[in-house]
């Protein structure tokens, strides 16, 4: 993990220059009247990657829900069966003047395991599959720059299978889902698989942390 946080560390720095303007300005740049952004991201439960996202500097509201899929307005339940096609995702809007979407990415690939396909731990399906849903142009180069170079540089032991694919629909989940770890601290499922998760989470990005 470390060997992958080091090489995600000097790739956000090289991408500046990689993804540079013609006039050497970030490609990224923040839009004008605009004070977010959003980044959606299925890595697993959206439990966990709500709590995750939400501990992040520049990080305004996450929002837990579901893309991908082909029914309208899908219930927990229906999705749970994975005949929707649905992945259990989170879109996260963000201030890009606190925190980059290549610095959300470095959280991305750090926050969950992207080799695993349709599962993370014990969650099986493909509800549970890792995804990329990319909002425009930048956010799909940015999203396929990274998993090409940490492919190359093998990175992780197996090659990473995260889908990088449009933003289309999303579906906020039912109330009961927002903030969900928060709010429920105390549940098994919340303390002996995601705190852990979150504790290991928070280590490694301590310095972008809220207060």
């Amino acid at each position: 993990m470390t060997r992958i946080i080091c090489f995600l560390t000097f790739l956000i720095f090289t991408s500046h220059s990689v993804f540079a303007n013609s006039d050497n300005s970030f490609a990224i740049a923040k839009p004008k009247g605009k004070s977010v952004d959003t980044a959606t991201f299925a890595t697993g439960c959206f439990w966990c990657t709500e709590a995750k996202f939400q501990q992040l500097k520049g990080v305004k509201k996450v929002i837990s829900g579901f893309s991908g899929g082909n029914v309208a307005n899908p219930t927990y339940e229906q999705v749970c069966t994975g005949k929707t096609g649905h992945a259990e995702t989170c879109n996260i809007i963000y201030d890009p003047a606190v925190i980059s979407y290549d610095e959300l990415l470095e959280a991305f690939f750090v926050a969950h395991d992207p080799t695993q396909l349709n599962r993370q731990g014990n969650d099986v399906g493909t509800q549970y599959r890792s995804a990329i849903f990319y909002h425009n142009s930048t956010q799909k180069q940015k999203a396929t720059y990274y998993i090409d170079r940490l492919n190359a540089e093998k990175a992780y032991k197996s090659k990473i299978v995260t889908q990088v694919v449009p933003y289309t629909n999303f579906y906020k989940a039912e109330d009961y889902h927002q903030n969900y770890y928060s709010l429920n601290g105390d549940q098994p499922y919340c303390k002996y698989v995601i705190q852990p998760e979150l504790e290991k989470f928070k280590k490694v990005f301590k310095e972008k942390l809220k207060k």
